[in-house]
């Protein structure tokens, strides 16, 4: 994962499959028993906490950023969270599912990022939200 700074335990991308210059991509993210937020979220029926799966979408939306650019993550940028609108869960994320990470950059401006973004399992709608991100060149 060289277009993002994230390593274990917060790195929530496993694989781009798909990517499309300027427009989207989609990357995958294989959840499992393992993961570190399993064992209080919930011990007896382990769910993905919701602001995770916000996380991995916009993992995913930094490495639509980054590989528009053409540039990798260094130590004189940033990519952060500027917003989140429109967030929706519609079913919980468990031990075993694949999330399928859809995010499609809708503006940009001034540094300003927009993406429209979804979180699927089996072709199912599991999350959605529209994140607004900034990139910034650091001295």
């Amino acid at each position: 994962m060289k277009h993002l700074p994230h390593r274990y335990p917060i790195l929530l991308v496993d694989r781009v499959l798909d990517f499309k210059k300027d427009e989207s991509l989609t990357a995958i993210k294989n959840v499992t028993i393992n993961e570190p937020f399993f064992n209080g979220h919930f011990p007896h029926r382990p769910v993905m906490p919701g602001v995770l799966i916000l996380e991995a979408l916009a993992q995913a939306s930094a490495i639509l950023a980054f590989k528009c650019l053409d540039a990798l993550p260094g130590d004189d940028s940033v990519y952060y969270f500027v917003g989140i609108d429109e967030a929706r869960f519609k079913q919980p994320v468990e031990p075993g599912d694949q999330l399928l990470l859809h995010t499609r950059l809708k503006r940009r401006m001034r540094g300003m990022w927009i993406f429209d973004t979804e979180a699927k399992v089996d072709n199912e709608t599991v999350a959605s939200a529209q994140l607004m991100c900034t990139y910034k060149v650091i001295a």
